[in-house]
């Protein structure tokens, strides 16, 4: 029993050392690669395990481009990995480059992926070249007519300037920046209408594609639009603006001439009061004059012969009517 016992532990440690060996020592891998042509030295793919590194993920990748006809060492495949990055896809952006003809050294690739740039799909942009087609792009001509047009660019990957250069928002901001120039430099939009090829023309020549990743090819405009009379717009909103201009003037006169109105009724009313208060004090200052001897009785007379007659004339003249006539003294 005891036999049995201790052979079946001694099983059990020969089974995982036997698993440990096969985890640290990949001999499936190792095989592979010898029947690839890929020389990997065991010790090589012990190492890998030992740095963290997934054996599959570099001698896969190895044999590849082994067989491609490539000129890649396990060493420049590891430390792209440890770089944190795609070394299948790097592998397979070289294969396509060295299809198309396309010079592309491994550490320019291995860049272009650490920069987080896709480098197969640049390989086969630069094969097969890329339509980007632009927002609508609103633009007026100096006749103030508005055209909406958009366009559709042919760009091709330009190898070379991938690692810092711009990308596709940057290419579709500038050609919108060219047909906005294009359009307003024109007299009428008929111009444009008639020759729409011209923006294109005149686009492709600023050079739009520098410091970008791309190479321009071609710039199709696909459809022009005629959109609003900016121009009618805005004189009419210019006009709009000057009439409640002139409207708040007038109004500010209209105030200031009802206050002076208001002004003049007070002044009016204050010097009426005071002609009504000199009157009424007319008749006091006439009977102390007769007491203090200062006017006789035929001054009276004459006075009261003065208000008689002026009182007439008005009358006769409609400037006033008394309401009780003075009568003449004789």
């Amino acid at each position: 029993m005891d036999f049995l016992i201790g052979s079946g532990f001694s099983l059990v440690v020969i089974i995982a050392a036997v698993m440990l060996f096969l985890h640290f020592v990949p001999i499936g891998l190792w095989i592979s690669a010898i029947a690839a042509g890929v020389h990997v030295g065991i010790f090589t793919l012990v190492g890998m395990r030992l740095r963290r590194v997934v054996p599959q993920r570099i001698v896969l990748p190895l044999i590849k481009a082994n067989k491609a006809g490539l000129d890649v060492s396990v060493n420049q495949l590891e430390a792209h990995y440890l770089a944190g990055g795609n070394v299948d896809r790097v592998v397979d952006a070289l294969i396509a480059a060295h299809r198309a003809q396309i010079p592309l050294p491994f550490e320019r690739s291995a860049a272009i992926d650490l920069a987080g740039r896709d480098v197969l799909e640049a390989v086969q942009m630069s094969v097969n070249p890329k339509v980007i087609e632009t927002p609508v792009v609103s633009a007026v001509a100096k006749n103030g007519i508005e055209l909406k047009i958009k366009a559709r660019v042919t760009v091709r990957a330009n190898i070379d300037r991938l690692v810092g250069g711009a990308g596709e928002p940057t290419i579709i901001a500038r050609v919108g920046e060219g047909i906005v120039t294009t359009v307003g430099s024109s007299a009428s939009h008929n111009d444009v209408l008639e020759s729409p090829d011209d923006i294109s023309k005149t686009v492709l020549e600023k050079g739009l594609d520098a410091g970008t990743a791309f190479e321009i090819l071609s710039i199709d405009i696909a459809d022009v639009d005629v959109g609003r009379n900016i121009g009618a717009q805005l004189q009419t909103d210019q006009a709009e603006a000057d009439k409640r201009i002139a409207q708040a003037k007038a109004e500010e006169r209209r105030a200031m001439a009802v206050a002076k109105e208001q002004e003049m009724k007070a002044y009016t009313q204050e010097m009426e009061a005071k002609v009504v208060e000199a009157q009424s004090e007319v008749p006091h200052a006439m009977a102390e004059a007769l007491r203090s001897g200062n006017m006789g009785v035929m001054d009276y007379y004459n006075l009261r012969n003065i208000k008689a007659d002026t009182d007439m004339r008005e009358a006769i003249g409609g400037t006033g009517a008394p309401s009780t006539p003075t009568a003449p003294v004789k």
